[in-house]
């Protein structure tokens, strides 16, 4: 084996491309979606930006390590190598890997544009955001490097030594991997999840169907003052469903206001 400071990959005899270790590069990317999905989560849910701005500089400077100088320097390469040490490497090609992350920097550099220095919020940044993570969890989960498969479109050599060997030529599949009994079992979930969250709906506490309770007469309310007051008696909306009905600040910033408040019935 034989590496270097300045090199993507690493050269190891009778392989005939540089490669990484697939497992630390699942590790590394299991790492970054976590703090990926706290910094989203945080703007989605309760409006702050910040915990965002701050992952894009943070992911910007391990894409950039990764691209330019060497994968095995970037921060989440070096954790997540040392989380999987003791594991058996699974040897993959680095070329492929340099262009996906070249695709991921290209990505962090358009939210670091917007977001971090112009604080620019909107659809564009939940898309680009919610782009990332959805390569991230296909990589970490599946071990599927979408950005990989785009190498093939943009280089004549095409790409090497991908996990699960989808590069080289397929071994025979079972004729039917999604047999009758595989599709009953599917069936028989999906239907298990609605009884379950129909169970959970009608066992809530009280607090909580109360609260729909209130919501449902604001919202018979509304439609009787819309229609010229056909449907009279409404209750006043309560002082918890007027908090209910504060936008919450992400909502504002993207210019959903409206749309929030139609979709959570609030007038």
């Amino acid at each position: 084996m034989r590496t270097g400071i300045f090199q993507f990959g690493e050269h190891i005899d009778g392989y005939p491309v540089r490669v990484l270790n697939e497992r630390a590069v699942r590790a590394a990317a299991g790492l970054l979606l976590v703090g990926a999905f706290i910094s989203f989560a945080n703007a989605m849910l309760v409006g702050n930006f910040q915990p965002t701005r701050l992952f894009v500089l943070m992911f910007i400077l391990d894409m950039a390590i990764r691209v330019f100088v060497n994968p095995l320097f970037a921060p989440s390469m070096i954790v997540g190598g040392w989380v999987v040490r003791h594991q058996t490497p699974d040897w993959v090609g680095a070329p492929q890997k340099r262009f996906a992350w070249g695709l991921g920097l290209a990505l962090g550099l358009v939210m670091a544009w917007t977001m971090v220095i112009h604080q620019v919020i909107g659809p564009i940044n939940m898309l680009v955001c919610g782009t990332c993570l959805v390569l991230m969890f296909f990589e970490t989960s599946f071990g599927i490097c979408l950005g990989c498969k785009l190498y093939n479109l943009f280089n004549k050599d095409r790409a090497q030594l991908c996990p699960g060997g989808v590069c080289e030529v397929p071994a025979a599949a079972p004729k039917n991997p999604m047999a009758w009994g595989k599709g009953v079992v599917l069936v028989a979930f999906v239907g298990y999840s609605v009884a379950a969250g129909q169970w959970v709906r009608s066992t809530a506490p009280a607090e909580l169907s109360s609260l729909d309770n209130t919501a449902a007469r604001a919202d018979m309310g509304a439609r009787g003052a819309g229609s010229g007051g056909a449907v009279t008696g409404a209750a006043p909306a309560h002082h918890a469903d007027t908090e209910r009905c504060k936008v919450p600040a992400f909502a504002k910033a993207i210019g959903h206001e409206d749309m929030w408040k139609k979709h959570n019935n609030c007038s």
